[in-house]
């Protein structure tokens, strides 16, 4: 009798000691109605108050979507509803879904190491003073670089000399760039630019060719543009130009090469640089007017002005999609680098970028990743990027959430900031991991 009592009481442990470990391991349901109904609130309030003309949004897990709907227009003109074939420019959301991804996969290869030298793998920077920045220092962005440096400002001038931007509008500068106005006599370095093709010149928009002879001036520039301490956390365009380089180095191909590998892998067709060459102009947002320097709005090319100067394929910016082709991508790394039952990034790779390696030095960004310090928004293992277009992706490994906003809020113009001032995406993010 002792024996049997002993056994109910150890199966009642055991059976106990499996439901705490069950319930301490599963994911939080998903009320998909509740969110549905905050998030139509909130885009109708932001699409009320012009945040932005229009917006696409997925919410899922590792293996379901629970809402993906599209929201306004293209534009203000309110022509074209928001379909979900359109595609969008993400801008520094690039960063991760390009650039990242391929280190990624090629630290999982052993093709390349996060040790590795800019230096060592790219000869133009073998005797300069970023030759020992690592990989893992651009990657974090601790490389003391610059954020960023104007390089298409070196290829406009005026015949007097005069500022291109002034603070005040004057009959000399009439229009509004950002905060500034621009001098309407601003004339294009024809040393570099043409406005007609050009043998071996790189098409930076739909009526300009750059001669690629001005990369050495851009790449000069960059050689000493480490003007801040090494180790220290400071978010740079620069750091991501250099991994472009160094991983087009050491395989001999070109980014957007290596990229649609991993797409292609991924089953997703609605991503990729250069969008005009795998869609239809009708099916991409339109970012700002440019003032400035291409004196249009911009439609089809990309929107960064660094990007554009790399014939849209860059390390910092470039790539354009749809959420849903987004949502791929967000499911394979909630999945440990798995999609379809194909491994497409090592595990370890995947838990080693999306990490917080630098915490004890008060950084908390992954490699690659946009990380952030715990706060009422984000959780500790949080991971994503945002895009100065108006874009936003996030991942909660933890609770298996993964969110992804598409907006181009810079349309008409980059002074547009009220989505920020409001903490949209910031807010959704919360409102699904509740």
């Amino acid at each position: 009798m002792k024996k049997t009592g002993v056994r109910i009481v150890l199966v009642f442990l055991i059976f106990l000691g499996i439901s705490c470990h069950s319930l301490k391991n599963s994911k939080k349901s998903f009320d998909t109605k509740q969110n549905e109904v905050f998030i139509d609130s909130m885009m109708n309030n932001a699409l009320g108050k012009g945040f932005f003309p229009g917006a696409q949004i997925i919410v899922g897990s590792k293996d379901s979507v629970f809402i993906l709907k599209n929201y306004g227009y293209h534009d203000y003109s309110k022509k074209e509803l928001v379909k979900t074939e359109d595609v969008y420019d993400l801008a520094s959301m690039s960063k991760v879904l390009g650039a990242t991804l391929v280190t990624m996969r090629l630290v999982g290869e052993d093709k390349i190491k996060l040790t590795d030298q800019v230096g060592e793998i790219v000869p133009f920077y073998k005797n300069t003073a970023i030759a020992n920045l690592t990989l893992f220092e651009l990657l974090t962005h601790t490389s003391g670089l610059m954020p960023s440096i104007t390089f298409y400002q070196s290829l406009l001038s005026t015949p007097d000399g005069s500022p291109l931007l002034s603070n005040e509008q004057s009959e000399n500068y009439p229009d509004l760039f950002d905060t500034m106005y621009v001098n309407k006599n601003i004339v294009y370095d024809a040393n570099f630019l043409s406005f007609t093709p050009k043998e071996n010149w790189v098409q930076v928009y739909k009526n300009m060719w750059l001669n690629p002879d001005f990369y050495k001036t851009v790449y000069d520039r960059i050689a000493v543009a480490n003007t801040h301490p090494r180790g220290k956390y400071l978010y740079s365009d620069l750091n991501l130009l250099l991994v472009k380089q160094m991983i087009e180095t050491k395989t001999g191909e070109k980014l957007d090469q290596l990229t649609n590998e991993i797409y292609s892998e991924l089953g997703i067709s609605k991503i990729g640089y250069n969008p005009l060459k795998w869609t239809s102009e009708q099916n991409v947002m339109p970012t700002e007017l440019d003032n400035f320097f291409r004196k249009d709005t911009i439609k089809g090319y990309v929107h960064d002005e660094a990007a554009a100067i790399f014939g849209g394929v860059s390390g910092n910016a470039g790539l354009f999609a749809n959420a849903e082709s987004i949502s791929v991508i967000c499911q394979m790394l909630l999945n440990n680098g798995k999609y379809n039952g194909k491994q497409i990034l090592k595990a370890k790779v995947v838990k080693e970028f999306t990490d917080s390696p630098l915490t004890k030095e008060g950084i908390y960004r992954g490699l690659g990743f946009d990380k952030r310090k715990p706060d009422e928004f984000y959780k500790k293992n949080d991971f994503g990027h945002t895009g100065f277009t108006g874009t936003f992706f996030f991942m909660n490994p933890d609770d298996n959430r993964f969110l992804i906003i598409l907006t181009n809020r810079v349309n008409p113009t980059r002074t547009n900031r009220l989505m920020y001032k409001d903490d949209f995406s910031a807010k959704i993010w919360r409102q699904i991991n509740e």
